[in-house]
Parts: C-alpha cells; sequence; structure tokens
C-alpha cells in the first residue's frame, strides 16, 4: 500500500468518525491527489482554520481557481460551515478531508471528472 492510499484511508476515517460521513472514495482519492504533494509534509497538510490567511488560501485557490466558483461571501460562509462540521475542537483538519467537505457543500463534485 502506497503512503497516499495509507492517507487516504486515514481521511475516509476522519470522515466517518469526526464528520458522519461515510465518503465517495473515487472523489477522496482524486481530492487527495489534486492536493499534491502537501498532503505529505505536516504543515502543509493541516488547514489552520483559525488563520484568516488560510482561509483566504482556501477560497482563492481551491473554491474560485479549482471548482471554479464566483467570489462571493457565500464562499466564506461554506468554509465556516465545512469548519463546523469537521468540528471547531479538532486541532488537526486535513487540507484532503476539508476540500473534500467543500466539493460537497458546493455541489461541485464534477470538477474532479
Amino acid at each position: 500500500m502506497s503512503a497516499k492510499d495509507v492517507l487516504i484511508l486515514k481521511y475516509a476515517a476522519d470522515l466517518k468518525e469526526k464528520c458522519g460521513i461515510t465518503p465517495d472514495m473515487d472523489l477522496l482519492t482524486k481530492v487527495t491527489t489534486g492536493c499534491g504533494p502537501s498532503i505529505y509534509n505536516p504543515d502543509s497538510s493541516i488547514i489552520a482554520g483559525t488563520q484568516q490567511t488560510e482561509i483566504t488560501t482556501v477560497k482563492n485557490n481551491f473554491l474560485i481557481k479549482k471548482l471554479g466558483l464566483k467570489d462571493g461571501p457565500e464562499l466564506l460562509k461554506g468554509i465556516e460551515a465545512v469548519l463546523e462540521k469537521y468540528g471547531t475542537s479538532n486541532k488537526s483538519k486535513y487540507r484532503a478531508v476539508v476540500y473534500y467537505l467543500l466539493a460537497l457543500h458546493f455541489g461541485r463534485e464534477s470538477a474532479y471528472n
């Protein structure tokens, strides 16, 4: 099993245990692959949900560039909703899991087809 496969299983477990979601493993794999090498770096694999610069990066680089959404207040509301669902007390929010949840939240799973 590759390192990426191990991480995907970890992310799937997080979705089940912390979010109450049984993930679509094909979509989760595509989202994880889309994150590139950042998933292997302990710092970049985690989203700091309390840092405004991190939230701005997620909005601009993922929601607008990757998912093709238009900028507006609903993007920040979506990020807040996803971070809340993941658990505000949970410090380790994996980037791939947050991106997966955002793709579902905005109905943009097709960005990975």
